[in-house]
């Protein structure tokens, strides 16, 4: 579980202290769900502290809030000097940041298209998601509460609804003393876990599912299939089995806070015969080098954060 606390939280174009960031208990996002969010994380490296990934997360968080009919009232270069600026002003490494869209003022009733729509970003000290085994392995079961279909809940968009999902299939898996849950889609294939994408390793080619099972397009599972195609492994987009899972050579997940944990064990059955496996620990240690930025081939992933005093100005809302 992630620790919840920082200096400061940028609302609507300004820095606000961190106890001081607050919105109504009637607003329409908490009661509806209406919202989108992402997780973007900040790294040490040799040349100071620097944002992975951060053009792909914000194009993302925009897509998103344009499925759900919120305009966000900042562009998309705007919002990347806001996550810098408070990135810089919380100053831990290494984190993660949390831009949030959402309607914070009073107003009750589903169909609420016209009420103010407010950018929040935090940016708190990042631990490991998913514990020690986060780098040893973990233990995950099947879950069963299935991944919504996306006629329902379009699940390339990050919204705060989407997660209820995750929360009841997390909640199943911890109440049974695993780490992770992986959900199926609506047809039986392997979609992903609460929080991540998953893959898994057959004969020296990586498969993960795609589109098809319902899944988020993960940005640190976009950058793992550019790693491992960079390393020489075949990568395969496709409908997976749990068969298929089962028998796997090795698996593991990716996400921005879980970045590649390794899957150990699968309900009652030992995936592979190590943790990680020789491909997972290859993939693991090329993306430990990108994101520290150790890797020159990968360093346009890295967006380096100013100091507080050279940051970019505020930007207002428009």
């Amino acid at each position: 579980m992630m620790a919840a606390d920082g200096r400061k939280i940028w609302m609507d174009g300004r820095l606000v202290d961190f106890a001081n960031a607050q919105v109504h208990v009637l607003n329409h996002t908490l009661h509806y769900g209406v919202g989108v969010f992402e997780g973007i994380r900040a790294y040490e490296t040799d040349q100071g502290g620097a944002v992975f990934r951060l053009k792909e997360h914000v194009r993302r968080l925009i897509l998103s809030a344009k499925v759900y009919h919120m305009v966000i009232p900042f562009s998309a270069a705007e919002i990347e000097r806001a996550v810098l600026e408070t990135q810089a002003a919380n100053g831990v490494l290494p984190s993660y940041i949390r831009p949030l869209v959402y309607r914070g003022e009073p107003a009750l009733g589903v169909k609420n298209l016209k009420g103010k729509v407010s950018l929040a970003i935090a940016a708190i000290p990042a631990k490991k998601y998913l514990g020690e085994g986060s780098e040893s392995g973990i233990r995950a079961k099947i879950s069963p509460f299935r991944k919504p279909h996306s006629d329902a809940n379009p699940s390339f968009a990050k919204s705060a609804g989407n997660y209820i999902n995750s929360y009841l299939a997390g909640a199943d898996a911890s109440q049974d003393g695993y780490e992770e849950a992986i959900l199926l889609d609506q047809n039986g294939y392997v979609a992903e876990g609460t929080g991540e994408n998953v893959f898994l390793v057959r004969n020296g080619t990586l498969y993960t599912p795609g589109l098809e099972s319902d899944i988020l397009l993960g940005i640190t599972r976009d950058s793992v299939i550019r790693i491992a195609t960079d390393l020489g492994y075949p990568v395969v987009e496709k409908l997976l089995s749990v068969n298929e899972l089962l028998t796997a050579d090795e698996a593991f997940f990716t996400g921005t806070y879980a970045e590649i944990a390794p899957i150990k064990e699968v309900g009652h059955y030992k995936v592979g015969t190590q943790s990680p496996g020789p491909i997972t620990a290859a993939v693991m240690s090329e993306f430990q080098r990108a994101i520290h930025g150790r890797d020159p081939k990968h360093a346009s992933w890295l967006t380096p954060v100013p100091t507080l005093a050279r940051a970019t100005a505020r930007v207002r809302a428009k």
